[in-house]
């Protein structure tokens, strides 16, 4: 594919992992983000199964991820007084993760390495502060791509744009002609993410995580800097629209108003909500979204085609970034593989891609009831027995035996694609 000329938007995970590919099978790439600058918030994300695959086969990143893998020893399942019932420790092997994954690292550094292992090749430009406008693609769908931008970058062709920004992609929905929110399936379910100057674990680097009735769980763990990472989370029963139609209009008027949703939601929780809600509202790097999965009919139309959140958001399994990776990965080798041959490539890319989202996407039974039970009843059920399983020794034994389910795995025989 050399020469081909390609565009990607969204700087994040999906985009930079999708150039690194591209530029090795000899492409041109160059890069959009929205924001003025790389973002490096965000909680922790882990890379599990077929994406340790895909991280290995990156040279330098498996030793760079666990560089700066997220600080912490475990996670300790309090009550409302503080007092411990269950912690859930990493297992030390990579390819025995438990449910604390071995590759556990912050969005923000994620992203910060892969933009560093990119931002040098010559084949790949990067552009902050910018956004597509109009896209008018040429001939039966076989053609170029004209792409508009909003912010004064200069209008050009390309022969392929990619959309990597995200579960609420703008792109996707110019590239596919519909609705922001068309595609989108609600799992009745939000997180927030912000962080603490003041460590009010008191050095502890077991993160601590406490959970209300109502749906409503908070977790606060380790920051390198010596403060306190905090992640809300908030699931609602299926279908039950309560919180979540006055979470989206607070997130449409912007972070102060969702700051003030927040702590009225969270106002009557125990434990060290009252603290951590405080400091929320002075966080600068307050960040909270609605969590969903997005379903698409196809993943491209024409030359226009979709990595990560923006094609198969995977809602609350925990498989955004091993998709994210995964698909740049399949995507630049499928078309590598047809000599550039756009529209035999992103025949291939669908094809393979469709078996392992559809494995990925696959939300397990109580799942929401599990991580945020919502009433009282359920909340002491879930406690309960989670305490008798840390105590019987269940989990040693299960991480033992199937924590291979969460590291590198051959199950979907991804093809060593032959590159410039």
């Amino acid at each position: 594919m050399s020469g081909l000329k390609v565009l990607i938007v969204g700087a994040s995970i999906a985009g930079p992992t999708a150039a690194y590919w591209f530029a090795k099978a000899g492409a041109k790439v160059t890069i959009i983000e929205r924001f003025p600058n790389l973002r490096t918030n965000g909680q922790a994300v882990d890379i599990r199964t077929v994406g340790v695959t895909v991280m290995r086969k990156m040279p330098g990143l498996e030793d760079a991820v666990r560089a700066k893998r997220a600080p912490g020893e475990g996670i300790s399942f309090v009550r409302a007084d503080g007092r411990p019932y269950g912690v859930v420790k990493p297992t030390g092997n990579p390819d025995q993760q438990s449910l604390i994954s071995e590759y556990e690292i912050f969005r923000g550094d994620l992203g910060q390495i892969l933009f560093d292992m990119t931002k040098d090749n010559e084949n790949i430009r990067y552009v902050f502060g910018e956004q597509v406008a109009s896209m008018q693609q040429h001939g039966e769908g076989d053609g170029p791509i004209t792409v508009e931008f909003l912010h004064g970058f200069p209008t050009s062709d390309y022969d392929l744009v990619v959309a990597c920004d995200g579960a609420t992609s703008r792109t996707r929905a110019i590239g596919l002609g519909c609705g922001v929110r068309d595609h989108i399936r609600p799992t009745y379910s939000l997180v927030a993410y912000f962080s603490l100057p003041r460590d009010i674990l008191n050095g502890s680097q077991i993160g601590q995580a406490y959970s209300a009735v109502g749906g409503r769980t908070i977790a606060i763990g380790p920051d390198p800097s010596g403060g306190n990472r905090v992640v809300f989370m908030g699931a609602q029963p299926r279908n039950n629209e309560t919180v979540m139609q006055p979470f989206r209009e607070a997130i449409r008027r912007g972070d102060d108003a969702t700051k003030q949703f927040l702590a009225q939601h969270c106002k009557d929780m125990a434990w060290k909500c009252e603290e951590a809600l405080k400091g929320m509202m002075e966080a600068d790097d307050f960040y909270a979204v609605e969590v969903v999965q997005v379903h698409t009919p196809s993943l491209y139309k024409g030359h226009f085609v979709m990595v990560g959140d923006a094609g198969y958001a995977p809602g609350p399994t925990g498989n955004g970034t091993t998709l994210a990776m995964t698909g740049a990965y399949v995507l630049a080798g499928e078309i590598s593989k047809h000599n550039g041959d756009l529209a035999a490539g992103l025949r291939g890319y669908e094809e393979r891609m469709r078996p392992i989202i559809k494995d990925l996407q696959k939300i397990p039974p109580l799942v929401p009831a599990i991580l945020a039970p919502y009433t009282a009843w359920g909340l002491w059920l879930r406690n309960t027995i989670f305490a008798i399983i840390c105590w019987t020794g269940i989990t040693n034994f299960a991480q033992k035996h199937w924590g291979s389910a969460f590291a590198e795995t051959d199950k979907y025989k991804l093809p060593e694609y032959e590159w410039v």
